[in-house]
This record gives structure tokens, C-alpha cells and sequence, in this order.
């Protein structure tokens, strides 16, 4: 089966995006089967991937609502992994999702009937912790979270690490945190400096040895519609995913070479069960 990870964070702006297609394209170069999900209604993991998502139909909409099959939504790339694609649609599949029975494990369901044809799925969440990022971690093993080396970085951290705690006691026991991944990040700042020593001080080992870098060349990429190691393969960028790229199949390997165990613990976890509608209250909106 597939190794599926949600790439989440609910605070926008942190390169969560950037993350998902890059990483695709880096685990594709690396001869990986993947696939990338772009469940963000604003499409941006699609058009970054060379997809017009005003033109992409069927999409994850119709998948969701079981109205088309994956193999009739998914797309190849230039960037030679598979894509399905995602845009505003994905709003009003959210609100008709909201009295559907199992409404949390739609995406989960769709995922399990690929089998073995990808090696890794890559799940781009929307910047909110509704509907649409509950199925995304309902159906992943891991959660990779991007965090900016910026003065906010922590920010919604907390509030990501309930949700996931309560998925795991809810709906996913297997659920574990994949990593957090600094990016945006200025060796030159001391900020970036401070923050990075931060996170490494509060959640150890979960944090990532790879650092994406403040990149012009990485920023430029998407409104190409292309990731970073097509559109700039020597740029520092393509380096930092690359590198990533490496961490998360050895990371991988890892695991399959480990005795199953209980998920470990999350960072400053506390004792007691955690109401999952107070973790994610994906009735308001």
C-alpha cells in the first residue's frame, strides 16, 4: 500500500503548497510511483503542477461526492508524478459532505481502492482545519508540517497537534506526525536562526534535518507551472527538495524495517481524550 501524507498547516503563507508539488516532483525523480492530491479549493497545487483548474474535470469534487472514479480524475504531469486535481468545487463538496454518513473518510475510502500503484500519496490541505483537512487525516499515515522561520512560526501549531490527536483517538489510531520542515529560511537572519533553535528546542527529533531555503527561483517556479527542478534544477530550492525528497524515503524504509508498534506519542501530549469537535468544528462556515 501507499505511504499517504498530509501536507498541513492551518496558518497560510508557510510553503505548505510549494512543499506538496516540489516534493512530488522530487520523490517522481527519485523513481517513486506518486501521486499528488490537491484538496485546497484555491487549486494552487494544481496549477503549479502545469493543470488549468478551471479546465480540470472531473475533479477531487466529483471524487468526494462519488460522482467519478480517481482513474477518470487523475492527471499526468510534466512533472511525472499523477495529479488530482483541485479548485473551487471543493468548497460546495464540503458543504454537501456536511450530513453525509462517514463524511470524514470520504478521501480515505476514494485513496484505498489504488492498491499498490503508487509508492507515496502527497496530500495538499487547504490553510483551515475543516471538513476537507479531517478526511485528508483520516486518510494519511503521517502529517508533514511546513512551518516558516518567522516571528509567528508556532502559531497554530497547537491547535494543528489537537486535531491530530483527535483524529488519532477518533478516527485514524495509525496517525503520526511525518515531521515539521523549516522553510522560508535566511541563514542570514537571526530570526530564522532563533526560531529554528525554537522548534528543535520543543518537538526534538520531529523536526526535519532538511531546510528549505528563502529561494527567488522557488518562488518564480509556479507561475510556470512547473516544479522547482524543472524549472531551475541547480537552483538552491531544487537542492533543498531534493535533499527532502532523500529524508523522506529514508524515513520510510525505516518504518517498514521496524516491529509495528503503537504510534509514539505527540509532542506535549496530555493526558486525556480530546473532543474532536472542539478540535475541529467543521459544522461552522
Amino acid at each position: 500500500m501507499a505511504r499517504i501524507i498530509a501536507v498541513a498547516n492551518q496558518k497560510g503563507g508557510v510553503g505548505k503548497t510549494t512543499t506538496a508539488v516540489n516534493l512530488a516532483a522530487a520523490l517522481a525523480a527519485a523513481k517513486r510511483k506518486v501521486l499528488l492530491v490537491d484538496l485546497d479549493p484555491q487549486g494552487n497545487a494544481t496549477m503549479a503542477s502545469g493543470v488549468d483548474k478551471h479546465e480540470a474535470k472531473p475533479n477531487g469534487c466529483e471524487v468526494l461526492l462519488d460522482e467519478a472514479t480517481l482513474e477518470q480524475a487523475i492527471v499526468s504531469t510534466e512533472g511525472h508524478y499523477d495529479l488530482l486535481p483541485g479548485n473551487g468545487d471543493l468548497t460546495a463538496a464540503e458543504l454537501k459532505l456536511m450530513d453525509a454518513i462517514a463524511r470524514e473518510s470520504r478521501l480515505k475510502e476514494q485513496l484505498a481502492k489504488l492498491g499498490d500503484k503508487y509508492h507515496t500519496v502527497l496530500i495538499d490541505c487547504p490553510p483551515s482545519l475543516h471538513l476537507l483537512t479531517l478526511n485528508a487525516l483520516t486518510a494519511a499515515d503521517g502529517v508533514l508540517i511546513p512551518v516558516q522561520c518567522e516571528y509567528f512560526a508556532l502559531e497554530g501549531l497547537s491547535s494543528l497537534l489537537d486535531t491530530i490527536k483527535a483524529v488519532r483517538q477518533r478516527l485514524n489510531p495509525k496517525l503520526e506526525i511525518e515531521g515539521l520542515l523549516r522553510t522560508m529560511y535566511d541563514v542570514r537572519n537571526n530570526l530564522g536562526n532563533e526560531v529554528s533553535a525554537q522548534l528543535t528546542q520543543h518537538f526534538g527529533d520531529k523536526v526535519l534535518r532538511s531546510i528549505i531555503p528563502r529561494n527567488v527561483r522557488l518562488a518564480e517556479a509556479p507561475s510556470h507551472g512547473q516544479p522547482i527542478h524543472l524549472y531551475d534544477r541547480s537552483s538552491r530550492g531544487a537542492i533543498a527538495y531534493i535533499g527532502l525528497a532523500g529524508e523522506v524515503i529514508r524515513r520510510e524504509r525505516g518504518l517498514a524495517g521496524a516491529v509495528a508498534s503503537e504510534p509514539p506519542p505527540l509532542p506535549q501530549e496530555e493526558d486525556g481524550d480530546v473532543p474532536l469537535d472542539s478540535a475541529v468544528d467543521i459544522h461552522q462556515e
